[in-house]
């Protein structure tokens, strides 16, 4: 199985929804950067479920415990290993889907590969194992603070009720105000109404989410194959029920390249764009203006009705799903995106550095 990720600063996640436990272990981390580890607990607070009425209400404290490549405060180069126990697993509540194949989960996928899946919670598929990825985010985010970089995600749709702004006419200030974590108020209330009808209905849904880079200097990314948007597609969509990610104008590429271009000029000696369509990348590399990118999400697939599905003998079955499961992801997988596009630029940032 591919549980690493990373060239330099590398990634190494383990466990299952309802085993003892997720973790993981950091490896490349520069030495003698102070870890903040009231930073990084709140990093995974935001990621935990049961803080908010749209969210799952298993209640876990998710404490991280750091193991090794800490002393006195700072990180030693050597490598970093964390554990975050879990405490509140009803894996009961999964019993009766231990025959059968949920309909879109990868039941039948891993069964099908591995001989063998852990069905309670889903095991190593679920999206439980995106606290190794929320720790190591946050680390990353720790030195990238002191390169100037700055990592924002928000809530920009939930179904079909979309910001009706652009990020720069946003205050971001209003992003964590709020349980769907949208940076406009008015908008974030209806976002929450909507899911809770949702929810109410059995059933769930799906949204965006953009996340917005500043300070990113112009020269981060390796061509040819490993291009940073390319790196940051690939970093998005193996996040739990990610199903697309688009960076600067994205889809949106049916006008002219006369009226798509983005016109360099200077200012203070600084190389500009007039316009940002091409969202801070250009040929794989940094050019150093904003990043922004959006990622789609499905609805979470566990939806609280009958379904028509088979089970491991390959009979044709119904179900019906219980247990304590997410109506929408994103408020969740905001601090899930800003930890992998962390991870993501750290790397990009220490091959820069080794290539000069």
């Amino acid at each position: 199985m591919s549980n690493t990720i990373g060239t330099l600063f590398r990634l190494t996640s383990f466990g299952e929804s309802h085993g003892k436990g997720i973790g993981g272990i950091i490896d490349g981390c520069p030495p003698n950067i102070e870890i903040d580890e009231a930073f990084i607990q709140t990093e995974l607070n935001r990621r935990r479920p049961g803080q908010s009425s749209i969210t799952s209400p298993r209640d876990e404290s998710d404490t991280v415990d750091f193991l090794s490549g800490i002393f006195e405060g700072k990180t030693t180069g050597a490598p970093i290993a964390f554990a975050v126990w879990n405490k509140n697993q009803q894996s009961k509540d999964y019993d009766h889907l231990k025959d059968i194949y949920r309909p879109s989960h990868a039941d039948f996928t891993y069964q099908t590969k591995y001989g063998i899946r852990d069905h309670r919670g889903g095991g190593r598929t679920s999206a439980r194992e995106t606290i190794a990825r929320v720790v190591a985010g946050a680390v990353a985010k720790l030195v990238l603070q002191q390169q100037g970089v700055l990592i924002t995600g928000f809530t920009s749709q939930v179904g079909h009720i979309a910001l009706p702004k652009s990020y720069q006419e946003c205050d971001f200030n209003e992003i964590e105000k709020n349980a769907i974590r949208c940076p406009d108020p008015t908008t974030a209330e209806k976002m929450i109404e909507y899911i809770k009808e949702i929810r109410a209905e059995g059933n769930t849904i799906g949204g965006i989410i953009t996340c917005v880079i500043k300070g990113v200097p112009a020269g981060w990314g390796e061509p040819v194959f490993n291009k940073l948007h390319a790196s940051l597609g690939n970093a998005m969509l193996s996040i739990n029920a990610c199903k697309g990610f688009e960076y600067g104008s994205g889809f949106n590429v049916l006008e002219k390249g006369s009226e798509l271009n983005d016109e360099f000029y200077t200012e203070n000696g600084q190389v500009k764009t007039r316009t940002n369509n091409s969202g801070g990348i250009q040929g794989g590399i940094s050019n150093g203006q904003d990043i922004y990118f959006r990622v789609a999400f499905k609805p979470v697939a566990t939806v609280l009705r009958q379904q028509n599905t088979i089970d491991k003998e390959l009979n044709e079955t119904t179900m019906t799903a219980h247990g304590r499961h997410d109506p929408c992801v994103l408020p969740r997988a905001v601090p899930i995106v800003e930890a992998m596009a962390a991870i993501t630029l750290l790397d990009m940032y220490l091959l820069n550095k080794t290539n000069k």
